[in-house]
């Protein structure tokens, strides 16, 4: 495929931009090649510079759940935009979103910020508020955005990019973060059993998609709502992916809510924004009256609630109906299923992993990875070997093995067709990296 815009373009960015990109991962550094610079997206299908055309299935990195460009997700946000695109006030937007957040999940009131970094941050601030301690307990390989304080050993781009530790973040910073294996119980009762006094919170992603997935074991979440009540400290289940994306009430709905058991407080991003920077974080009441103006935690945002990001946020929540999870299951196990029997049949050892809809592929391994030290042992050589063919073939993944493949509503029949065909030359290009390995 043609590249020489995507290229000029990057050189142009290098020029201007830290790498070329506003996100790391975007820059390519982990598989090799130029990356995509993209002009449209329709459906399940994204154009790039050089009019080169890909079956998406990193959409957005997981807010596109319908598909790009959705015909009554552009209608309404051309109409916000004629409105107004920010008021600085109060708008109903924004109210609307928050009754169906509420309306679809556990938590009882939110409050909406723009990134899921702030989200995180904001929680972070709040449990810390609530309880009066310092401390908090995180898993090696959540990645909560690019909070300092919860970067150690943090999955994403970090990993992706070999990053080692968490250069520009004062080691005083990270001093009260205690990060602990993912999936281990007895390490999370260790640490409370020592240090439990000091605790405020244990967060984690609810099903980790930023080391590959890796889905929590059966009980594991239920565990830790139970260890940290029982020790006055707070449990913040991170759905920046999951939510509305893993089911239509995000991971709770798999364990929580068949469990009977509910987190303190809960982040949410990426699909409740329908494309827009928007995200949020809630939970009960209680707690949440802490935050500022009804109570004496501060947090604010100028651009929190916009009414243009609210309104696409909204929209496409309220398309995501039951029977459209239904089918966004089934494509999903179709991939998979496509992916997987490729794949054995080139001969490549893997894992294919999931949480509700979401799935990610574990390169070089045989067994079930269960945290981030077996999400490592990935061979990232043959992933990019498969990547850079299933690119040059018109199918465009997540440029990491570290990141979790996302389909959509209108992943169709032509769309799944085009991964089909683009798979067997793919699966192959990654069983010659692996018997390349010195």
């Amino acid at each position: 495929m043609a590249t020489d815009r995507s290229a000029e373009l990057f050189q142009r960015a290098r020029r201007v931009s830290p790498g070329g990109v506003n996100s790391p991962v975007r820059a390519f550094k982990a598989v090799g090649g130029t990356p995509r610079f993209m002009t449209s997206g329709e459906g399940a299908w994204l154009t790039d510079a050089d009019g080169n055309r890909y079956v998406d299935f990193v959409g957005s990195w997981g807010p596109m759940l319908l598909g790009h460009a959705h015909p009554q997700v552009v209608s309404a946000v051309q109409e916000a935009v004629a409105r107004g695109t920010s008021f600085g006030t109060p708008a109903e937007p924004e109210v609307a979103l928050a009754e169906e957040i509420v309306e679809r999940t556990s938590v009882e009131s939110v409050r909406l910020v723009t990134s899921g970094t702030e989200a995180t941050m904001s929680a972070l601030r709040l449990a810390r508020g609530v309880t009066g301690r310092d401390r908090v307990v995180k898993f090696a390989g959540c990645y909560h955005g690019h909070v300092d304080s919860l970067l150690a050993e943090a999955g994403s781009g970090v990993v992706t990019l070999g990053i080692p530790g968490t250069p520009g973040v004062p080691a005083h910073v990270t001093a009260d973060t205690i990060v602990l294996p993912y999936n281990d119980v007895d390490a999370v009762e260790a640490a409370f059993a020592e240090f439990g006094g000091e605790i405020a919170c244990v967060i984690t992603e609810a099903a980790p998609g930023n080391m590959g997935l890796v889905p929590p074991a059966p009980g594991f979440n239920a565990a830790l709502a139970r260890i940290a009540s029982e020790h006055g400290a707070l449990f913040i289940s991170d759905e920046v992916m999951t939510g509305f994306r893993a089911a239509r009430s995000g991971h709770w709905e798999l364990d929580g809510q068949r469990e009977g058991w509910a987190p303190d407080l809960v982040t949410f991003g990426k699909v409740m924004g329908g494309g827009f920077p928007s995200a949020a974080f809630g939970g009960r009441r209680d707690l949440m009256e802490h935050l500022a103006p009804a109570g004496p935690v501060y947090q604010a945002g100028t651009l929190a609630g916009n009414p243009v990001a609210t309104t696409a946020g909204l929209t496409t929540l309220r398309l995501a109906t039951p029977d459209l999870y239904t089918d966004l299951l089934a494509t999903s196990l179709r991939v998979r299923d496509l992916v997987g029997e490729a794949l054995l049949g080139a001969g490549v050892p893997h894992v294919i992993q999931a949480a509700g809809t979401m799935f990610s592929v574990m390169w070089g391994v045989t067994d079930p990875v269960t945290d981030f030290a077996g999400a490592q042992r990935q061979d990232t050589a043959a992933f990019a070997a498969f990547f850079s063919s299933m690119l040059e073939q018109g199918v465009y993944l997540p440029p990491s093995a570290f990141e979790t493949w996302f389909v959509s509503a209108a992943h169709d029949d032509a769309a799944l067709t085009t991964l089909s065909e683009a798979l067997p030359a793919a699966a192959h290009a990654a069983a010659r990296a692996l018997d390349d390995r010195p």
